[in-house]
C-alpha cells in the first residue's frame, strides 16, 4: 500500500510533479482511519486529487513547510487529534512531558496554538496560496471563545490565524465540495455557501453577509461582559442541528465571522466508503520509534460516529454531532477480516465501538421531530421518545465479529452509556458474557445529583442499579469482572462537600478509582461557559465554580482517598468543610482493591487471624 507522499521524492515516484492539496498536521502521519488528516487525504485521493502530508513540521522556520512545494489548490491545516493547548498542558496548567501522537512519546513536536503558528508560516512561505483550517482545535475555536490557559476571551481562530476559510465538525463533505469547486476554477473567496464552513466578511464588501442570519453578541461584547458571553453561547447552541440551523454571524471590530449551518450527517453508504478506503493501517515507514496513540488503536474498529448523549463537558456533540452515524455490519466485518491478516495481529480486537459503544445503530425515529429538535441531549434528562435505542443490531454485530476466522477475542474498550441497560438487555448480555475483558469502563462522572444535573448525566441511583446488574450477571456467568468508574473533579457546580459525598459513595459501593479526570475548560462546551461566567446560560442560574488550584487539588484528592500519598490532602479537604468526622470512614482500613467489590476492612477478626 502506497502511503500519501510526505516528500517530493515520494510524490515523483507517483508521477506527480505538483500536488493539488497539502495537509499540515500536528500529529505524526499514521495511515489509519482513526487519524483525521490521513482519512481526509485518502478520501480526496480516491476522488482523483493529488494529496501530500507535512506531519509535525519544525515551525521555527518556513523551510519544512516548503517540503512538498506549492499546492495547486490549497493547504489544509490541523493542529492534530487534540487541541494543542490540551496536548501540552495539564488541567493545573503544568507542562506535559509526553505526546502520544509523536514518535517516542516526546513532547515538543508541535507548537502552542499550532493552527495559528502553522498558518503563519505557510502565509510567510506562500503568501498567495489559500489556507483552509480544520480539526478539533479550529472547530471549537471558530467563534470568540474562552481560553483557559490565558484566562480570557480570544477572537475567532480565523481572525488570529489569518486563514482563508475554516471547516468545522467532521470535514469529509465540506472539504470535498470545496476541493471540487476550486478544481473547476471557482475562486475560494466566492465560495461562501458550503455547510460546515466559516469565513470572514468585511465591511468593504468582500464576501458580503448573507441575506438572513442569526447575529450573536460581538467579540467586544463577550470579551468584556460575561452575561453577553453566556447569551452568545446560548444562541450558538441553538444552531447545532443541521436540519434547522441558520447562518450565525459574530462581529469582530468592523468585520464579521460568518458560520454556515453544520454539515449533514453521513449515511451508511458514505460511512462504508470512507472506512473502506485503502489504509495501510501503520505509521509512515520513516518513523523509527513507536507512536503510543497508534499502538492503542491499531487493533480497534470504529463502528459509528456521533453521540446522542450531549454531556455538558464533552466536545463530541459540538464536533461530530448528535446524530449517530453507523457503518454497515458488512463493512465492519470486512475491516476485521483485513485486520486479522496483518502480520502483527495477535488475535485480539481491542475495541469495537465509538464515542459510546452501545450507540451503534441508534437513530431518531421521527424525521419531523429530528428536523425541528433543539435538545442538546437525546438521553438527558430522560431518553427521548423518538430515539430508537433498540439493541438487536448492536448485539448481532458482537455475535458476528467474535466468530470471524483468526479472531480469538473481541473487547469493547469504548465506554458505554449505562443508563441504557434497561432498554438494551440483549446487548448488555452479550457484552458482559463475552466482551468485557475483565474491566468495563463506565463514566458516571459524579454521584451527587446536583452535580450530574450540571453535567447532563444520570444520577447515582441509575449507576447503582447498573452496578448491581453487572455484578449479579458476572457472578451468574462465573466471571471475575469489575467496573472501572470514570469520575471528574472540579466541574462547575461541584463543591468540596459534594466531592466528599461522592467519595463516601465509592467507599460504600466497594469501588476505588486509580485516576480522576480534573475538569479542563476546553473551548466550545457548556461546562466551559459555566466555568467562565459562573452561570447557566440557559436558565440564568448562578453556578458555583472551583477556580483555585488548592480547591481543585483537594477535590481530586478526595476521590483518591485510597491512595496513601493522598491522605494528607484528604484530611485538609475534610477540615476545610468541617467534616473531620468522615476521616475514619474514608481512611480507616486498607479499602477495597482497585475496581473490585467488597474489599475487606481490617477489624478484630482480621487481627486475630494475623496473630
Amino acid at each position: 500500500m502506497a502511503f500519501i507522499p510526505v516528500s517530493r521524492q515520494e510524490a515523483l515516484r507517483r508521477g506527480w510533479s505538483e500536488l493539488d492539496i497539502i495537509f499540515v498536521t500536528g500529529d505524526a502521519y499514521v495511515d489509519h482511519p482513526s487519524f483525521g488528516v490521513p482519512l481526509l487525504a485518502r478520501l480526496l485521493e480516491s476522488r482523483g486529487f493529488r494529496v501530500g502530508i507535512i506531519a509535525q513540521p519544525d515551525w521555527r522556520s518556513t523551510e519544512p513547510f516548503t517540503a512538498l512545494g506549492r499546492p495547486r489548490l490549497f493547504f489544509g491545516v490541523s493542529a492534530g487529534a487534540m487541541d494543542s493547548m490540551v496536548a501540552h498542558y495539564t488541567p493545573a496548567r503544568k507542562l506535559r512531558h509526553d505526546d502520544a501522537y509523536t514518535p517516542g512519546d516526546r513532547h515538543g513536536s508541535r507548537p502552542n496554538r499550532a493552527t495559528i503558528v502553522y498558518t503563519s508560516r505557510l502565509k510567510e512561505a506562500f503568501r498567495d496560496v489559500p489556507v483552509v483550517l480544520g480539526g478539533i482545535e479550529a472547530s471549537l475555536r471558530r467563534f470568540a471563545h474562552y481560553d483557559y490557559w490565558e484566562d480570557r476571551v480570544r477572537r475567532s481562530i480565523l481572525f488570529d490565524s489569518k486563514a482563508d476559510i475554516l471547516v468545522y465538525g467532521m470535514g469529509e463533505r465540506p472539504l470535498l465540495e470545496l476541493a471540487e469547486r476550486m478544481a473547476k476554477g471557482e475562486p475560494l473567496p466566492a465560495i461562501t455557501d458550503i455547510r460546515g464552513t466559516a469565513y470572514i466578511s468585511s465591511a468593504r464588501g468582500d464576501r458580503p453577509l448573507p441575506e438572513e442570519f442569526v447575529e450573536i453578541p460581538s467579540f467586544e461584547a463577550v470579551s468584556g461582559d460575561k452575561s453577553a458571553f453566556a447569551e452568545a453561547f446560548r444562541l450558538e447552541a441553538g444552531e447545532l442541528n443541521p436540519w434547522n440551523a441558520s447562518v450565525t454571524v459574530q462581529k469582530h471590530g468592523d468585520r464579521f465571522l460568518v458560520c454556515n449551518p453544520p454539515s449533514l450527517p453521513l449515511g451508511e453508504a458514505e460511512m462504508d466508503e470512507i472506512y473502506g478506503l485503502p489504509f495501510a493501517k501503520t505509521p509512515h515507514p520513516s518513523y523509527l520509534e513507536p507512536i503510543p496513540a497508534y499502538l492503542q488503536i491499531r487493533a480497534s474498529i470504529t463502528t459509528h460516529r456521533g453521540c446522542a448523549g450531549g454531556c455538558s463537558f464533552c466536545a463530541i456533540t459540538c464536533h461530530q454531532g448528535k446524530a449517530v452515524q453507523s457503518r454497515s455490519q458488512a463493512s465492519i466485518e470486512a475491516e476485521i477480516v483485513g485486520l486479522a491478516a496483518m502480520p502483527w495481529f495477535d488475535g485480539t480486537v481491542t475495541d469495537v465501538g465509538g464515542p459510546s459503544a452501545n450507540m451503534y445503530g441508534m437513530r431518531c425515529g421521527s424525521r419531523s421531530a429530528g428536523e425541528s429538535c433543539h435538545r442538546a441531549s437525546c438521553l438527558y434528562p430522560e431518553v427521548c421518545a423518538h430515539l430508537q435505542v433498540g439493541d438487536r443490531k448492536s448485539a448481532a454485530l458482537l455475535r458476528k465479529v467474535r466468530g470471524i476466522a483468526g479472531v480469538a477475542h473481541v473487547k469493547v474498550s469504548s465506554g458505554v452509556r449505562h443508563e441504557l441497560f434497561d432498554m438494551q438487555r440483549e446487548y448488555f448480555r452479550e457484552l458482559v458474557a463475552h466482551h468485557v475483558g475483565g474491566l468495563l469502563k463506565v463514566a458516571p462522572e459524579h454521584f451527587e445529583d446536583s452535580v450530574t444535573a450540571r453535567m447532563g448525566k444520570p444520577g447515582r441511583q441509575v449507576f447503582e442499579r447498573f452496578l448491581e446488574y453487572f455484578r449479579k450477571e458476572s457472578l451468574r456467568l462465573g466471571r471475575k469482572q469489575f467496573i472501572v468508574p470514570y469520575l471528574m473533579s472540579g466541574h462547575p457546580g461541584c463543591t468540596l462537600a459534594d466531592m466528599a459525598e461522592t467519595a463516601l459513595t465509592l467507599k460504600r459501593l466497594g469501588l476505588k478509582v486509580e485516576q480522576v479526570q480534573d475538569f479542563t475548560p476546553t473551548p466550545g462546551t457548556l461546562s466551559t461557559c459555566m466555568f467562565h461566567t459562573g452561570m447557566d446560560p440557559f436558565s440564568g442560574e448562578q453556578v458555583y465554580v472551583a477556580k483555585t488550584d488548592r480547591e481543585k487539588r483537594l477535590q481530586k484528592s478526595l476521590l483518591l482517598f485510597g491512595h496513601r500519598e493522598e491522605r494528607r490532602s484528604v484530611m485538609e479537604a475534610l477540615a476545610a468543610i468541617g467534616r473531620e468526622d468522615l476521616a475514619a470512614r474514608l481512611l480507616g482500613g486498607a479499602g477495597p482493591r482497585p475496581g473490585k467489590p467488597g474489599g475487606k476492612t481490617p477489624g478484630r477478626s482480621g487481627t486475630r487471624k494475623r496473630r
